[in-house]
């Protein structure tokens, strides 16, 4: 099922800012999954959340991760911090599990990094990453003043914080 989150986030790819350093259309859509009013600030942790959100439309998604007690909206992250992502997940141990960067990351892990940042794996090649990234550019800058956008990047492993894996409820 990860994968389908893999293929709502490759869609993006090539959506760029328009009119100012973190502002569009798009990216005011991502922010809009967010517990913030969209607005001009970064937006890496707004375009995984929005992701999430979408990949929860899915009702094969829905049945796969086995929520108990929460809705898809209750259960989803909202947060806009790349950091946020790690609380999230640890706040929910029987849908999803923390891993560091000398684990195996498989696609649809959510990635943070130690630069504050954040994007969903693609693929795991021993000591790099493939990745889709909100709010970055194309040298893999993060925030910078222009070109921001969804981009496929490749990054080295000994920059991640944490990997997150979303899988079925252990609840019972």
């Amino acid at each position: 099922m990860l994968y389908k989150l893999t293929v709502i986030a490759s869609r993006e790819i090539g959506v760029q800012e328009t009119g100012g350093n973190n502002c569009g259309k798009r990216i005011r859509e991502y922010q809009s999954a967010t517990e913030l009013d969209p607005a001009p600030w970064s937006w890496c942790a707004a375009f995984v959340d929005w992701s999430i959100r979408e990949w929860l439309k899915d009702k094969e998604v829905v049945a796969w991760i086995g929520l108990k007690n929460r809705t898809t909206d209750q259960w989803r992250p909202t947060t806009a911090l790349a950091y946020g992502l790690t609380s999230w997940a640890k706040q929910r141990p029987n849908t999803t599990s923390v891993y560091n960067e000398k684990d195996r990351a498989v696609a649809g892990d959510i990635v943070t990094f130690d630069f504050s940042h954040t994007g969903i794996v693609l693929e795991d090649c021993g000591d790099h990453i493939v990745t889709i990234e909100g709010n970055t550019n194309g040298s893999g800058g993060r925030d910078s003043e222009s070109g921001d956008g969804v981009w496929r990047k490749i990054r080295k492993k000994s920059l991640v914080k944490d990997f997150i894996r979303i899988h079925p409820s252990t609840a019972k």
